[in-house]
């Protein structure tokens, strides 16, 4: 990622950047903004739709560990809302520079799912903000991953299996492509199991592998039942399902396999990699220790522990199916908020006077000077 004042951009595309791609700013072709606040991140993507797909004129993310400590009482801390709401500030700023939007949709997941005190958040985030924040379930969470993903979807496979690994838990969904290429769930399960909450239930500069085994392990009872309800094995080994995987330490996993000298979005969205490389690489990982992690260039101080935690649901993955290659997606929800968004957008959701017809649930019209912007 390459930042200036504190914003994150993909290929160093920016609101200067987007002037072109501007034409007529109205119903059809205005800005849209998708928010997907996790257990360890927040993360802001500023679009327009195209004929294909969108082109993004601005992104911000930033790691603020909503969820830190979570697991001790299934509360989320006062530092730790201070930090995201930080960053929702600044989220927000941004977004008023793109105002008026067509629409916008906040959610977030886990963390907020599982916190006591996440109705006293939300009030907070909507007195500094003026965001409308919207805790998903986990069902919701997993398709929006799915609907991001599409793109790398191979149409001639028909079926995909899409895992997440989040901050606060992992979703995996099993997809698949009808003939009229339709893309529709047939099932997904959660694990409760995310980078933030399996680092710090074994804390430490690095788990012991004990700790780590015994992770995979209880990651493959889970995916046991999703098993034997779907029967999946087979075609799986038969490669009639295409295995893509979605999350910070999927993408780390192939900056590390392509020896990158820092993180390039470009090289990483899409790259395929075979089972025997990804456990290559794991071992890889693990075999640099913490220090070695803090040191590299796609990894770093602040990802050095969440790494290692997401490893290990990629190893119980890989290991309890026979997984030959993964198209590793650096992308997830907030594309497939996008893509919701514009896909319903499309479809006249507005009178002919431009006005709206009624509030998709999946996204809100949005106007600084309406919602008490400054």
């Amino acid at each position: 990622m390459m930042y200036k004042k504190g914003r994150a951009t993909y290929n160093g595309n920016n609101k200067k950047n987007a002037e072109k791609f501007k034409g007529e700013h109205n119903q059809n072709n205005g800005y849209y903004a998708a928010i997907d606040l996790g257990t360890n991140s927040c993360r802001l993507v500023i679009a327009q739709p195209t004929p294909s797909s969108f082109h993004v004129v601005e992104t911000f993310s930033k790691i603020t560990r909503l969820g830190e400590g979570i697991i001790n009482g299934n509360m989320l801390s006062k530092p730790a809302i201070r930090r995201t709401v930080n960053a929702l500030k600044v989220c927000r700023a941004i977004i008023d520079e793109y105002s008026p939007l067509i629409r916008m949709r906040f959610v977030a997941t886990a963390a907020c799912r599982r916190a006591l005190n996440c109705e006293d958040f939300e009030k907070i985030v909507a007195k500094d903000t003026n965001l409308p924040m919207e805790v998903i379930s986990s069902k919701e969470e997993a398709r929006l991953s799915v609907v991001g993903c599409m793109p790398l979807l191979n149409r001639m496979i028909k079926r995909a299996l899409v895992f997440d690994i989040g901050g606060g838990s992992s979703e995996i969904s099993l997809a698949r492509i009808t003939e009229s290429g339709r893309t529709f769930i047939e099932g997904f399960v959660s694990i409760p199991y995310g980078v933030v909450t399996v680092s710090e239930a074994f804390p430490g500069k690095d788990m012991t592998n004990l700790a780590y085994d015994t992770i995979v392990e209880r990651t493959k009872k889970i995916l046991q039942d999703f098993e034997d309800k779907y029967q999946i094995t087979e075609a799986i080994a038969n490669q009639e399902i295409q295995v893509i995987g979605t999350s910070g330490t999927v993408t780390v996993l192939g900056a590390v396999h392509l020896n990158l000298p820092r993180y390039n979005r470009a090289a990483v969205d899409g790259l395929a990699l075979s089972g025997t490389e990804v456990n290559k690489v794991i071992s890889r990982i693990k075999n640099m220790g913490y220090e070695g992690r803090c040191r590299h260039s796609c990894i770093g101080k602040q990802k050095a522990d969440l790494t290692i935690a997401g490893c290990t649901i990629i190893e119980a993955l890989c290991s309890f199916w026979p997984v030959s290659e993964i198209t590793i997606a650096d992308r997830g929800i907030r594309e497939g908020i996008l893509l919701d968004m514009m896909h319903h957008q499309k479809n006249n959701y507005f009178h002919k006077d431009g006005r709206y017809r009624r509030m998709y649930r999946k996204g809100r019209s949005y106007d600084k000077r309406k919602s008490g912007g400054h």
